[in-house]
């Protein structure tokens, strides 16, 4: 499967000032096949260790940090001889082994020839618990589902997909109804590629929700193996509360919904360990739409939304029916899965993302942007009733700020001056072509 990051790794091996790599991201988004493809491709060999199979693994870096002593072990370990700049080092599940992530600072100091990625699906966690992370020392990368575009690869589309990247959108249009065909599938599937892999073999829809399941069940095991009994049930909770939280008109997380009574004191842990294993992306509220925005970020009002629109389907039990017949998917859930998979493909971008909303009023921007040029308000709407009440007052009664909003919709491209909209399945195609501007 051709996977986007392979560009950004590539230029993190060409650079002069490479670090390690840490390459974050939730189990199953396919860190580990990705790290074994790019190996094959850019280098003559690779020396892989899982350090959470591998029992010799915990021996590495249990006496000191000694590059020479580690590069043997390795070659005994692998049957891979390391050799720099021709060899890939790759240490999977590297939080599962002691001393490992703050190795990586030696590997930079001592030996900055190597080239050398860790990856694991709770690194996230352990470098938010800061256990002896080497700040400074590493460069980062994180990796996500896979996103529309590289679904639409994945399925055989790659002409689609290249036509998202062609100037102009009139011919996306033309061709609207196959790309509404595709995203349904899209919004079942989601892009785990484990799960896509299994649709693209057999089209089995059971198939692909069992797939899932598992994933769902993965991720429940890791909470339970890493974290007390009591965190272990407030996580659980937490992540059982999003469906009824996207579903409501406002998604603003609300910890009653949780439970009657339950506080943020009581759950804040809980989230921040679903945010740090990538498991849910966290879109705060800000008071204003001015750059920087982050200046006016408030901490205390967010939204959560979970990686993948498959796997959020999969949660509420969304039938096949609904998801893929008709316009049921685009039209019912209150727009939860279409507010899911923009907020998806925005993330597949690493933009930052946030939202807006009125203290005093029920008005609220789904999503705000900041670019390098301008902060981008954006509305997300379902269906082709496409009012966008909320974002025009808020463009009016600021003109100072000089702002031009996005609505993301079932409508083709338009261009209204205060306002374009652009179609759900051309979001990444706006914001790349913005970027070349």
């Amino acid at each position: 499967m051709k996977r986007k990051i392979i560009k950004q790794l590539r230029e993190w091996k060409e650079s002069s000032h490479r670090k390690p790599l840490v390459l974050l991201g939730a189990r199953q988004v396919g860190k580990t096949w990705m790290m074994k493809h790019f190996g094959e491709l850019e280098f003559e060999n690779v020396a892989y260790v899982n350090c959470d199979e591998e029992p010799l693994a915990k021996d590495l870096f249990e006496s000191d940090y000694d590059i020479p002593r580690i590069l043997l072990m390795l070659q005994a370990i692998t049957g891979t001889r390391v050799e720099a700049g021709r060899t890939l080092i790759i240490f999977d599940e590297l939080q599962e082994v002691r001393r490992g992530l703050h190795c990586l600072k030696y590997f930079q100091e001592n030996a900055p020839e190597y080239h050398v990625i860790a990856a694991g699906s709770l690194l996230g966690v352990t470098i938010g618990r800061g256990e002896s992370f080497p700040v400074g020392k590493v460069n980062m990368l994180n990796m996500y589902p896979m996103d529309f575009e590289e679904f639409l690869m994945a399925t055989d589309n790659v002409p689609l997909c290249e036509l998202l990247h062609h100037p102009g959108w009139e011919m996306t249009d033309v061709l609207r109804v196959k790309y509404i065909e595709l995203l349904r599938q899209y919004y079942f599937v989601g892009g785990m590629p484990e799960v896509v892999a299994g649709y693209i073999a057999d089209h089995d829809l059971k198939e692909v929700r069992l797939r899932q399941r598992e994933i769902l069940d993965a991720y429940r095991r890791d909470i339970s193996k890493h974290t007390t009994a009591t965190e272990t049930v407030r996580i659980g909770q937490v992540l059982g509360s999003l469906p009824s939280q996207l579903a409501k008109e406002n998604k603003k997380f609300i910890y009653n919904v949780i439970k009657k009574g339950a506080r943020a004191a009581e759950y804040g842990l809980a989230i921040q360990w679903l945010i740090d294993a990538g498991i849910v992306h966290k879109v705060c509220r800000v008071k204003e739409l001015q750059m920087p925005v982050k200046f006016y970020e408030d901490l205390g009002a967010f939204k959560l939304f979970l990686l993948d629109c498959g796997l959020l389907g999969c949660m509420v039990g969304a039938p096949a029916s609904q998801m893929l017949v008709g316009d049921n998917v685009f039209t019912e859930f209150k727009g939860a899965f279409t507010e899911q998979f923009a907020l998806q493909q925005l993330a597949a971008m690493d933009v930052p993302v946030y939202y807006w909303s009125s203290e005093t009023t029920s008005a609220e921007i789904d999503f705000v942007i900041q670019t390098d040029e301008r902060v981008i308000p954006v509305e997300v709407k379902a269906e082709v009733n496409v009012r966008a009440r909320s974002m025009a007052e808020y463009i009016k009664s600021h003109p100072a700020q000089n702002l031009k909003g996005l609505r993301i919709s079932m409508l083709g491209y338009r261009d209204q001056e205060w306002m374009e909209n652009i179609p759900l399945y051309g979001v990444q195609k706006y914001f790349d072509a913005a970027a070349e501007e």
